[in-house]
């Protein structure tokens, strides 16, 4: 298995733009954007966390098998995060005490 080789400068481009995205999160939790903040700031987390996986996890230059072992542990994520959303959202909210 021959392993694909990445110049420095192409991490070097994904650390700026992991900093660069950084001072964007920054700078946003400083506006009022009303209820898009939190819409915001996920947003520029998972392009963060997409860059992530993508280069320093190598899983640009992997084979089949490995995008799909991430395609399901991100479905396996959407199915955890929909039975707590739905759970959280259904439940009677009443102070005890």
């Amino acid at each position: 298995m021959s392993e694909h080789i990445v110049p420095k400068r192409t991490y070097y481009l994904i650390f700026a733009a992991l900093m660069v995205f950084t001072a964007i999160t920054v700078g946003v939790a400083f506006v009022d954007l009303g209820p898009l903040n939190t819409v915001v700031a996920l947003a520029i987390a998972c392009t963060k966390a997409t860059l992530v996986v993508l280069f320093f996890m190598h899983v640009k230059y992997s084979t089949r098998l490995t995008w799909a072992v991430v395609a399901g542990s991100v479905f396996w994520l959407g199915i955890l995060l929909t039975l707590t959303l739905g759970d959280y959202l259904t439940r009677a909210w009443r102070t005890y005490g």
